[in-house]
């Protein structure tokens, strides 16, 4: 059973956060920046911070401590959406653009996804360019998860809020007895990474200003830049390797930084003994190097080391979904961009701000298939499935087995729409694999941004960005009848 009024009320809090989001950037543009673009922040964040309270109050007697996973997910759903479309009113204020386009900049940033119909990056107010960087760093941990962190109310509710926005198979792991403390220290753990990250970034040679933006949009693994040459404006190896670091952390899971924040020098080894991310680790050092090879022996760069340098940034950026860019693809060999794209579906770890089908999905997978071999050979051999030395369950395989099914699916179907909005294939597959993957970039028509796609294409796309960062079911089961069933 559905309770709309506890819905109605949860959703006050998304609007109150980015009604004050607004208002904060509105402070910068006019005392710090003095960009002349405070207006369009002040305007819309009033409404939303007076929206937000008249809700509150209209539906005060609702009782949060009781929340249903029914409610959790369509709560989380419509958060997404309603912060895509609230996000997006300063960005058509300041830029111009429609709001068709307004909406895909505000869900791209906010689901990390970093599609951009954007350009001329350079030369806009740098409050508003810090604004998109935000969106992505909110975006990443989830919006919903700094609600449970907020409302102390939904100890109770709050593990099924949680569960609808984590992304992963595996969802019972508590950091804390209490959930909102559970989302306070990934909080806590996130804002740290960013931090190190920023200051990581200006002393190699950044600016206070692209340090700080830049750590945003790196540990969100979100992608977008303060400029149009992306990572590659600073022309530095030394700060694309910087930028390794922090995607990979990013792309990690967060419980597991806490636990190895709470150990110190000690708890390091926790990354390798964690199975996830020691595979995850050794498929993108091996997936780096055979790149780095290839471009080398295909004397695409003048050295082993630069080719290498370019090669782990890209595959690192297209693995954790963080769509930042250096090298010119386009003049890439094209073999490379099948490879990337195969990256950007591998995924990072589950429970992280990465997106793709999440290496804990793909280990279950190849040991799915590795068994069904097996029983080839030993029809009447029983063969458990084991993941960290332990057996996993039948429930957790069907569902990753449907995720996996669910995931092609999706792609054939959002890429035979958006062909018949007037795309070719490798354009449409590749916008696509961008949007569902929360990655950014695509090859093709939309290789340099997505200005080529028409407004009802653009709406596919939206709908896709949020389908992939809610891992398709939280979405998929409102469409379900015996979902609003009494």
């Amino acid at each position: 059973m559905i309770n709309f009024k506890n819905t109605l009320r949860l959703l006050g809090m998304p609007i109150l956060w980015m009604g004050i989001v607004q208002f904060v950037f509105g402070l910068l543009s006019l005392f710090l920046f003095r960009d002349g673009v405070s207006k369009h922040f002040f305007y819309p964040s009033l409404l939303m911070m007076i929206s937000s309270l008249a809700i509150s109050w209209l539906f005060r007697q609702s009782k949060l401590n009781q929340v249903t996973f029914r409610d959790a997910l369509l709560f989380s759903t419509l958060t997404w959406i309603l912060v895509g479309l609230l996000g997006g009113i300063p960005i058509e204020l300041v830029t111009g653009v429609s709001f068709t386009d307004a909406t895909f900049e505000s869900i791209s940033a906010l689901s990390t996804a970093g599609a951009t119909i954007l350009s001329g990056l350079d030369n806009m107010p740098a409050s508003f360019l810090l604004y998109r960087q935000f969106l992505q760093w909110m975006g990443g941990l989830g919006v919903v998860i700094f609600v449970v962190a907020v409302l102390p109310m939904l100890n109770v509710g709050g593990m099924r809020l949680l569960k609808a926005e984590t992304p992963g198979p595996i969802k019972d792991e508590k950091l804390s007895p209490r959930i909102s403390k559970t989302a306070h220290y990934l909080w806590g753990v996130y804002m740290v990474i960013t931090i190190v990250c920023a200051l990581a970034y200006y002393v190699a040679g950044m600016s206070v200003y692209d340090a700080i933006a830049h750590s945003f949009s790196t540990v969100s693994t979100g992608g977008f830049s303060t400029h149009d040459a992306s990572m590659w404006h600073f022309r530095s190896h030394l700060i694309l390797m910087i930028s390794n670091v922090f995607m990979l952390l990013g792309a990690i899971n967060f419980g597991l930084h806490f636990r190895i924040f709470r150990l110190g020098w000690r708890g390091l080894k926790l990354y390798i003994d964690d199975e996830e991310s020691r595979v995850f680790l050794i498929v993108v050092a091996c997936l780096s190097l055979m790149l780095g090879l290839y471009l080398f022996g295909e004397a695409r760069y003048e050295s082993l080391w630069v080719s290498l340098s370019f090669a782990a940034f890209h595959v690192v950026s297209f693995i954790t979904s963080t769509g930042f860019g250096a090298a010119d693809l386009s003049s890439w060999p094209a073999a490379t961009a099948l490879f990337l794209v195969f990256c950007a579906y591998l995924g990072g770890c589950s429970g992280s701000t990465a997106g793709g089908n999440k290496i804990i999905r793909d280990i279950v997978t190849f040991k799915i298939i590795r068994r069904q071999l097996h029983q080839l050979v030993h029809p009447s051999a029983i063969i458990p499935i084991r993941y960290q030395d332990k057996v996993v369950s039948n429930d957790v395989t069907q569902a990753v087995m449907a995720f996996m099914s669910l995931a092609a699916l999706t792609t054939g179907v959002f890429t035979l729409l958006m062909m018949m909005t007037g795309l070719d294939f490798w354009s449409a597959f590749t916008a696509v694999v961008a949007c569902i993957n929360v990655l950014g970039p695509g090859f093709g028509e939309v290789g340099s941004n997505f200005q080529p796609v028409t407004d009802t294409g653009i709406w596919i796309l939206n709908v896709a960005m949020i389908l992939g960062r809610l891992e398709y079911f939280t979405v998929l089961a409102l469409f379900m009848p015996h979902f609003w069933r009494w």
